[in-house]
């Protein structure tokens, strides 16, 4: 990783920005939002449809050829949720779109260009609307879902389980296991007598994780001059 040449002041102005966007521009678009969200280049983030309720802590990773999407598509005006619990983690390219119900538990993680759907979207036979039937999908907590795994309608996935990258999740998953492949099924059980540290434990206190960072930053750019990074961006080779 290349150094940040940003002086602190230069830093701090770029993330009370980059808070100020996500609040004006993103928090009028769910329901409810939680105070201490990380949304990085929130500019990349897209969250539209009724309903959307975001928990604390939450996390989204927005990049350019990647953006996360939130998304309901309920089937009447007012209709569809997403529910997002506390200390969540949307990585780049992750999308939820909800026609009916969508719920994710605490400190639930999406890898990179993970998807998750309660719907086909259509039928089969009729390309023209969805079936009937209501088929939510609830993702219990502290739940990881690896690179490009896919989430689909009607399924139910109990606490801490894992599922593998580029997995296919068309049943329901139970609590503390891993599962892989398409369709996915079990290949290892994991011991909750062990415990888990998930991302609840790393928010208990969020206040204090933010001054943490901020003493790093105030640190570690104590000595960057304003010039010298503006030279940097100009002149990218000059890094050398």
């Amino acid at each position: 990783m290349r150094a940040d040449l940003r002086p602190y002041w230069l830093k701090k102005l770029y993330l009370n920005f980059r808070h100020w966007y996500a609040e004006y521009f993103l928090r009028p678009e769910c329901a409810s939002l939680g105070p201490f969200h990380t949304i990085m280049k929130p500019w990349y983030v897209s969250i539209s449809g009724n309903n959307i309720h975001i928990g604390r802590c939450f996390t989204a990773i927005g990049e350019p050829g990647n953006r996360v999407e939130i998304g309901v598509w309920g089937r009447a005006d007012g209709e569809g949720r997403v529910q997002i619990g506390d200390c969540v983690l949307m990585s780049p390219g992750s999308r939820i779109s909800a026609s009916d119900e969508v719920v994710l538990g605490d400190g639930v993680m999406l890898a990179n260009g993970a998807y998750v759907t309660d719907s086909d979207w259509h039928t089969v036979h009729d390309r023209t609307r969805r079936a009937e039937q209501v088929t939510p999908v609830h993702i219990g907590d502290n739940v990881w879902l690896g690179d490009h795994a896919t989430v689909l309608k009607g399924v139910t996935i109990g606490a801490n389980s894992v599922v593998a990258a580029r997995a296919v999740v068309t049943r329901d998953v139970p609590a503390n296991v891993v599962v892989a492949g398409n369709p996915a099924k079990v290949v290892r059980e994991l011991d909750p007598e062990r415990g888990f540290t998930t991302r609840m434990d790393y928010f208990a206190d969020p206040v204090e994780l933010e001054r943490f960072f901020d003493a790093i930053n105030r640190e570690v750019l104590a000595g960057n001059r304003f010039w010298r990074w503006l030279w940097s961006v100009l002149y990218p080779a000059s890094r050398r």
